[in-house]
């Protein structure tokens, strides 16, 4: 359970990397365009935003890297510390912004969260 478990974590951790990517550097760009719709003034306007996201995603994603190599207990309560912030995040903005969100974002935190906690029982 414990390989299943870090793998969770990694995937989640390599998703908020991503999300920063794509809210940082591709929001005016194809793939951020073809994500939410924006016209590209949209997208302009929005871009100091989207990078302020972004930036959100990679301490996430940072927080969930250094739970994985910190040696125990620390590792252990990094990992629940910041897929409890994903889980919150993404339930705040399924409720706030975009529903799909519950599914790329909290599920995941929350698969990979209960992975950390019954691997450390």
């Amino acid at each position: 359970m414990e390989t299943t478990a870090a793998v969770l974590v990694g995937l989640v951790a390599a998703l908020h990397a991503y999300i920063l990517v794509l809210e940082m550097f591709l929001w005016e760009k194809k793939p951020g365009l073809e994500l939410h719709g924006f016209d590209p003034a949209l997208a302009r306007a929005t871009a100091p935003l989207a990078a302020n996201q972004g930036l959100y995603n990679g301490f996430l994603a940072a927080g969930l890297v250094w739970g994985l190599v910190a040696a125990d207990p620390t590792g252990f309560r990094a990992q629940v510390f910041f897929l409890g912030c994903v889980v919150v995040a993404g339930l705040y903005g399924a409720a706030t912004a975009n529903r799909r969100i519950l599914f790329v974002q909290a599920l995941p935190g929350a698969l990979a969260l209960a992975a950390v906690l019954l691997a450390h029982q």
